[in-house]
């Protein structure tokens, strides 16, 4: 289905009417932008202009979540299956295919950045207004538990050798995973320290 269309009548209103039916659309459901308002002419009609418009859907957020991410995965040569699920104002886009590794990256670090820029698109002519999570091959989830599992093991490590522990620098996503499941904790603490990219968590006692 086209997105926007270009028509041209005797008058806008001719060619809104037809941009409209073209797209099966309402006039509330897009954006009309007039490129030439058209002249009548004169006697006999002599020196009449034809109106010229354009007529753009409005996209919602997953949609316009939806067709970054399939340009930028088509630019990248790869074949992606993009589904989407909003709730509220979140955006859950989930991708499959081959070589979705490359979508990763090293510890996530691809897939949220490419999480940053969809959240750009979404809400770059808007007050920040819907949030885009991205996920492929349930990676989210999986590197979840593993963090949980992780931040579990070093708060005993820390509490058996009194000794403080530090960890490999995360995304903030990730690190906020380690600090919720040690705030209730009554014997660790946790703390983000250093600067992106190279923040991370200190595990010690309190």
């Amino acid at each position: 289905m086209a997105d926007k269309l270009e028509k041209t009548a005797k008058t806008v209103e001719a060619a809104v009417a037809e941009a409209l039916a073209a797209l099966s659309a309402v006039e509330s459901e897009v954006k009309i932008t007039v490129l030439d308002p058209g002249a009548k002419g004169g006697l006999f009609g002599i020196g009449s202009k034809p109106a010229r418009v354009l007529v753009e859907r409005k996209l919602s957020p997953a949609d316009v979540a939806k067709k970054f991410l399939k340009e930028l995965t088509l630019a990248m040569n790869l074949s992606v299956e993009i589904e989407t699920r909003t709730k509220d104002k979140q955006i859950y886009i989930n991708m499959s295919g081959d070589n979705m590794g490359l979508l990763i990256g090293k510890r996530g670090y691809t897939l949220d950045a490419l999480q940053y820029l969809i959240n750009l698109a979404v809400n770059q002519n808007s007050e920040p207004n819907a949030s885009v999570i991205l996920d492929t091959e349930n990676y989210r989830k999986r590197r979840r538990e593993t963090l949980e599992s992780l931040a579990q093991g070093i708060a005993r490590k820390v509490k058996s050798t009194r000794k403080s522990v530090t960890l490999e620098p995360m995304s903030r996503f990730e690190r906020h995973i380690i600090h919720t499941v040690l705030q209730n904790d009554r014997y660790v603490r946790t703390t983000s320290e250093g600067s992106e990219p190279y923040r991370h968590v200190v595990i010690n006692l309190k």
